[in-house]
């Protein structure tokens, strides 16, 4: 088996048939929010993301991603199963629940993160993730003095419980530079397929040339799975990906690895 797969067997639709949202009164994007959002996207963006690795590194280790070939099948499978249908579809609610100032819905959507994560180590990475974007966001309002509404909503944020999650934290971040929800989306995504190509060339081994040549095929169809996660309505969410699990309980046991557990 070289993919992610649902709970049917069905194979991954690389490219879903969705028809993109009407975005003709969104606002434009700015410069500055637009470099804001590639610091948000960033390896270099000091919450830790680039020392997981999602299970990839367990699919190397039982043989199911060995090659280039294998590496794209198995994160293009990860970014249509598990991504667009989960993760990208909370940022997208919790982007409007920051907006909104509707803190009891990011208390529902954080809470429903921390459920759905299969393993325990899922479920580190999001809270360990969401705790240092909120320390971090933390540390630069201080310097900005970003008034009342940022405050209340920092307030919300580290009152989380049990921890704020990387994806609605991330939302927040977001909202916070002023760029539309898409961009925000679009964003989050990409900044996911670059932690996860970096995750292929340390775990398979790739080349750089592999990786960039992964990461153009993540970025090719990230699009479609963000305008696939704008259209879901909280019942209709999904985090459901048996084979991912079962790689990430054996990941938190593996013998040798690389990557954080």
């Amino acid at each position: 088996m070289a993919r992610v797969r649902d709970g049917r067997g069905a194979k991954p639709q690389t490219k879903p048939q969705v028809k993109p949202q009407a975005r003709s009164q969104a606002k434009p994007l700015s410069a500055s929010a637009l470099l804001q959002l590639m610091q948000l996207a960033s390896p270099a963006l000091p919450v830790g993301g680039f020392s997981y690795s999602e299970a990839l590194e367990a699919a190397v280790d039982a043989g199911i991603v060995s090659d280039e070939p294998s590496a794209q099948t198995w994160l293009l499978g990860q970014l249509h199963l598990s991504l667009s249908r989960s993760d990208l579809a909370v940022v997208n609610k919790a982007f409007g629940a920051w907006q909104r100032g509707d803190f009891e819905h990011i208390a529902e959507l954080n809470a429903w993160v921390t459920t759905t994560r299969e393993t325990s180590e899922l479920r580190q990475q999001t809270e360990q993730m969401g705790r240092s974007l909120g320390a971090w966001m933390k540390n630069r309002a201080q310097s900005a003095n970003q008034g009342e509404a940022h405050a209340a909503a920092m307030a919300c944020l580290t009152q989380l419980t049990p921890a704020p999650t990387w994806s609605v934290a991330f939302a927040l971040a977001a909202f916070d530079t002023g760029a539309p929800c898409r961009e925000a989306l679009l964003s989050f995504a990409f900044g996911w397929a670059e932690n996860m190509m970096q995750a292929a060339l340390k775990s398979v081994p790739l080349g750089q040339s592999a990786g960039q040549r992964i990461l153009a095929a993540l970025s090719a169809d990230i699009p479609a799975a963000v305008d696939n996660a704008m259209r879901l309505k909280d019942n209709e969410r999904v985090a459901f990906t048996p084979m991912l699990a079962i790689l990430s309980a054996q990941h938190e046991t593996q013998y040798s690895r690389l990557f954080r557990s």
